[in-house]
């Protein structure tokens, strides 16, 4: 079974966060919520609060096939202060492992490297963060290991494509059908 880990910093978009971790789940990926902090509640951007699985501290990242970055002010500011979350994308990314992001969040792929040479969207008002890469304009970009997607509008693409990657195109068609996307 694939294992994909979703990280979540306090101010996060819900919507961004929240539709990974149900289609994901939907399509038979083992999907973690992990707080960067030591807190198991997390309050996003809009005031919902989610429990977590765990805390990102306790993940062993090796074991996992995917890292999932949502959104979100200022959660996104949050996601890049964290040397936790500097660790674990590194981590992911030297493995070539799968690493996500929506929004916001790809500009911190941009701070630490992970988008030289790559193309990837986000936010357009943080395009200026994708430091190195190739800015497209799509709804969701895939660029070798490299996940990234523009805003919570992009969001179910976003996650219907993680599914495919992760499964494959036939699950994500399966979900689809199951919760009306088509």
């Amino acid at each position: 079974m694939k294992k994909a880990v979703i990280l979540f910093a306090e101010g996060f978009e819900a919507v961004e966060a929240m539709a990974p971790v149900d289609i994901l789940r939907r399509g038979g990926v083992e999907t973690t919520m992990a707080s960067i902090t030591e807190d198991m509640m997390v309050t996003a951007s809009n005031g919902v609060s989610v429990k977590m699985d765990t805390l990102l501290r306790e993940v062993d990242l090796q074991e996992y096939d995917a890292i999932i970055l949502p959104g979100g002010m200022p959660g996104t500011v949050n996601l890049g202060e964290s040397e936790d979350v500097r660790e674990a994308l590194m981590a992911m990314n030297g493995a070539g492992k799968m690493v996500a992001a929506i929004c916001a969040a790809p500009g911190v792929l941009g701070k630490y490297g992970l988008l030289e040479g790559k193309n990837a969207c986000s936010y357009p008002e943080h395009e200026v963060n994708l430091k190195g890469a190739n800015v497209l304009r799509d709804r969701v970009v895939v660029d070798g290991n490299i996940v990234t997607s523009r805003g919570m509008g992009t969001a179910m693409e976003f996650s219907f494509k993680l599914l495919e990657l992760l499964e494959n195109p036939r699950r994500a068609e399966e979900v689809k059908c199951a919760v009306v996307y088509r």
